[in-house]
């Protein structure tokens, strides 16, 4: 697991972005439900987490590529490619992501 911050750091329509096992990850807050996903549009080397936050989606600030949080689904080009997504729990008020590395995989 890893820590993102507390949860009263990370208001609704939020973002923070978090150094991940392999690449950054953001960890969003929309509308009272967290997500996390690779922070890199797979369109081009942009900051998801500096994007435009709408519902559950979150439009890349550089060509407005859209991604589903849910899922991790693009929802219109110029992206053809999903991101990653991760689970995200709240235990005594911190927001952790479980992005672990796997051993297993050289």
């Amino acid at each position: 697991m890893i820590r993102a911050c507390a949860l009263m750091d990370l208001p609704p329509g939020e973002a923070v972005r978090i150094v991940g096992p392999h690449a950054p990850i953001a960890v969003f807050n929309a509308d009272g439900v967290l997500y996390a996903v690779d922070d890199t549009c797979t369109h081009q080397d942009a900051s998801l987490s500096e994007g435009w936050l709408e519902g559950c989606f979150v439009e890349c600030p550089l060509h407005a590529a859209s991604f589903d949080l849910r899922t991790g689904e693009p929802t219109c080009l110029p992206a053809k490619r999903p991101v990653k997504t991760y689970p995200v729990f709240v235990e005594d008020g911190v927001v952790y992501v479980d992005a672990e590395v796997n051993k297993d995989v050289a």
